[in-house]
């Protein structure tokens, strides 16, 4: 029926192209037997077009049909492959959980052990890893690491070998925890230069050099600290470096490394009073001015002093010193009244008092002036915490750090300049009353003398 239908088509097909080759050859063909002719040849060859594609289509039918043949054959192959791998795999896990089972009865208590080897090793890894006796001996890693890997896989079991090496190094780091060694390594300087330098190890607990306390970073190197330990602790690396023999002091940091590190975040002297900001360096320039003038006041008013002492011993005046000026008055007015007498020394006194008295009224207003200024300084630094907790909030200390340091800082630098001012007026304006004192006593005794003289 196909073959039928198929024929069908290429005749009406072969007759269209008949009917457009004669109109094409409408023109050309000069009669009707040469017009006939013509179609006679078109449909002699899509005849023979028409029976090559039946044959075309008819073997690639077959060749479509041997594919999917193939193609099942495949699959069933494939299938019963995996089949048989599945029961070899369940095989298998049966040969494993009984070799497994079997492994556990022969090990018996020494599985225990192998569990606490396996965690021995473990821990000894991380201890060696931190300690400072790693610098010297970095190649014990690679042995418990292996270990390690051993005692988890379950393929294989540390020989006695194994466990003699472990307990010998654990016994190699207590021997070595209480040495002091000496060896080259390169360090990393404070600003970022490598050099090769000699190291002192102290036990586990501190490395030392030339450039004074070093620091064991996670990575195996070593650096020098940004910032080494003030006082007692700043030549004692130097001496550990130089000493040969015997005993040295020096600082042993007993957190091994914990309270040096902590040393570069704490801030110095210097970093304290940056703090203090603007108000801070007003206090301390005030304090500075007072100090100054405190102790030229304190000079001139101790040679003041000296002198006046020295002219009480005297019987003739000098004019070198407030006594002996105001004796001078009194000797150049000795024919004069009792009353003339006791104004002229009192003139005399009251023109020493202005060089006996100066500079002390600002050594008292800077001692009542700097807490203010501190207070000034505290206010400051609380109103720029609030502005932080406002655009912040409270979650972050650090982001408060500033303003709580100035404000703590300049009530420290108020409080620091205030007292020894204090001090310092009481010395000086103490020193200054006692000349006054003795000034207003001999200008009495001399007023009293002259007036019972001339009665």
């Amino acid at each position: 029926m196909k073959r039928i239908t198929l024929i069908i088509a290429a005749g009406m097909l072969s007759l269209g192209f008949a009917t457009a080759n004669a109109q094409q050859s409408e023109e050309a063909a000069r009669s009707m037997s040469e017009l006939l002719q013509l179609i006679e040849q078109g449909q002699a060859r899509d005849s023979r077009e028409a029976r090559q594609r039946e044959a075309a289509f008819a073997q690639n039918r077959n060749q479509q049909q041997s594919l999917l043949n193939q193609a099942r054959a495949e699959r069933t192959r494939q299938e019963n492959t995996s089949a048989n791998l599945e029961q070899q795999f369940e095989e298998n896990q049966q040969r494993i959980i009984t070799a497994r089972q079997a492994l556990d009865e022969r090990l018996g208590a020494l599985k225990e052990l192998f569990g606490v080897l396996q965690t021995v090793s473990g821990d000894t890894q991380g201890r060696f890893s931190a300690s400072l006796t790693n610098i010297e001996f970095p190649d014990r890693s690679a042995f418990l690491v292996e270990l390690g890997s051993k005692m988890a896989g379950a393929s294989s079991l540390a020989s006695i070998e194994d466990i003699e090496q472990l307990w010998a190094m654990l016994q190699k780091e207590v021997v070595e925890t209480g040495k002091v060694t000496r060896f080259n390594h390169l360090v990393t300087r404070a600003d970022g230069t490598q050099e090769e330098m000699e190291v002192v190890r102290v036990g586990a607990f501190n490395l030392a050099s030339e450039a004074g306390y070093l620091e064991y970073n996670d990575d195996g190197s070593i650096s020098e600290l940004l910032r080494q330990p003030d006082g007692r602790f700043a030549g004692t690396t130097g001496d550990m470096i130089d000493a040969s023999e015997g005993a040295v002091a020096f600082g042993i940091d007993v957190t091994r490394g914990g309270i040096l590190g902590l040393l570069v975040e704490s801030p110095t002297i210097k970093d304290r009073i940056e703090q203090g900001g603007i108000v801070g360096y007003c206090i301390i320039a005030l304090g500075i001015i007072g100090l100054i003038i405190a102790f030229l006041r304190w000079v001139a008013l101790s040679n003041d002093s000296r002198k006046v002492s020295a002219q009480l011993k005297r019987d003739s005046a000098s004019t070198d010193n407030p006594l002996g000026r105001v004796l001078a008055a009194y000797e150049s007015n000795t024919g004069a009244d009792t009353e003339t007498m006791e104004l002229k020394l009192s003139e005399a006194a009251l023109k020493e008092m202005p060089g006996l008295t100066k500079g002390l009224l600002f050594i008292k207003v800077t001692s009542a002036v700097a807490p203010l200024m501190g207070l000034l300084g505290t206010v400051t630094g609380m109103i720029k915490t609030f502005q932080v907790i406002t655009l912040y909030g409270a979650g972050d200390p650090k982001m408060m750090a500033g303003g709580i340091s100035q404000a703590l800082m300049t009530t420290v630098l108020g409080l620091c300049v205030a007292i020894p001012m204090v001090l310092l007026h009481t010395v000086v304006s103490g020193q200054s009353r006692k000349i006054v004192n003795i000034l207003q006593s001999q200008s009495a005794g001399l007023v009293a003398q002259h007036s019972e003289r001339n009665g």
